[in-house]
């Protein structure tokens, strides 16, 4: 027969003994202990097991042992392996949808420029954001057909190997180079489009693929005949071209070869150095400009 209970809150004597607490809440009192500790758990810090149930610490501790599936190059696997690059070709049409409907006022306000002679604007001015706004701007529809062609193409492949977050940052860093070598060599030549950005990526798939024994006759073909169109056909930006593929391949050295022990920090670390190299090379063609 049950004792008498005391009132709301207070312990419940069953028989003589009392049910102990939750061993993370004082008061809670439980008929139920983790199958691994023997802890006694309340239904809010209980996880079933294949038998009885385990208290969260320790399926916590347990987890914590489990290695965590990465993609070939240290990335998290995910269901939609092309996301980011339909994130990156969405941003670049927006951004040629404004510049269809507002006209040149709104290129000549994000485009790549250093320092034009009578013109109010550029990064010697402190305009820093067309470094990488230029990177998303189109104008021609031929040249952002190419250019998300192009990276429609490549960029799943290495959002997949890579992951997202170091695909995305691949392809900023890239972009950002693009325009760091534009500042520094012309710095008075406007320019403008996503094409860096992809020179980078091939950059960094050569040696990604060539880490996995795959042919690369293609991938250099394609690089080459870019690069042909890039210095013979005017009009074509080869700083945003070859700024991007450099720091493409410098990148790509890095994420393909890190060791597995050190991956993160090797990982990031080359990238995180490119990008130093770059706001360095950056402000340095800033402070040539005229004042």
């Amino acid at each position: 027969m049950l004792s008498d209970q005391q009132g709301p809150g207070g312990p419940q004597q069953h028989s003589g003994y009392t049910l102990p607490d939750c061993y993370r809440h004082p008061g809670r009192e439980t008929g139920v202990s983790c199958t691994r500790c023997e802890r006694p758990v309340c239904p809010d810090c209980r996880v079933g097991a294949a038998v009885g149930f385990q208290c969260r610490d320790c399926v916590q501790g347990g987890n914590a042992g489990v290695r965590q599936a990465t993609t070939a190059f240290g990335g998290r696997p995910v269901r939609d392996g092309t996301l980011v690059t339909k994130v990156l070709i969405g941003i670049n049409v927006a951004v040629w949808g404004l510049t269809y409907l507002l006209g040149n006022s709104f290129v000549d306000r994000f485009l790549m420029l250093g320092d034009l002679p009578g013109y109010a604007g550029g990064v010697a001015d402190g305009q820093w954001y067309r470094m990488i706004t230029s990177v998303f701007l189109h104008q021609q529809i031929l040249h952002i057909g190419m250019n998300m062609w192009s990276l429609w193409v490549i960029g799943p492949t290495l959002e997949q190997l890579l992951g997202r977050w170091r695909y995305l940052s691949l392809y900023l860093v890239a972009g950002l180079a693009g325009s760091a070598l534009q500042l520094i060599v012309a710095p008075e030549t406007p320019a403008l489009g996503a094409s860096g950005a992809i020179f980078g990526l091939l950059g960094a798939l050569v040696l990604l693929q060539r880490k996995r024994g795959y042919q690369l006759g293609p991938i250099v073909a394609i690089i080459v005949v870019n690069l042909v169109a890039t210095f013979t056909i005017a009009g074509i930006s080869w700083e945003a071209h070859v700024g991007g593929l450099v720091a493409g391949l410098a990148m790509g050295l890095g994420l393909a070869h890190a060791p597995a022990g050190r991956r993160n920090l090797v990982q990031w670390g080359t990238m995180g150095l490119v990008l130093a190299a770059v706001v360095v090379a950056s402000l340095v063609g800033a402070a040539q400009l005229p004042a």
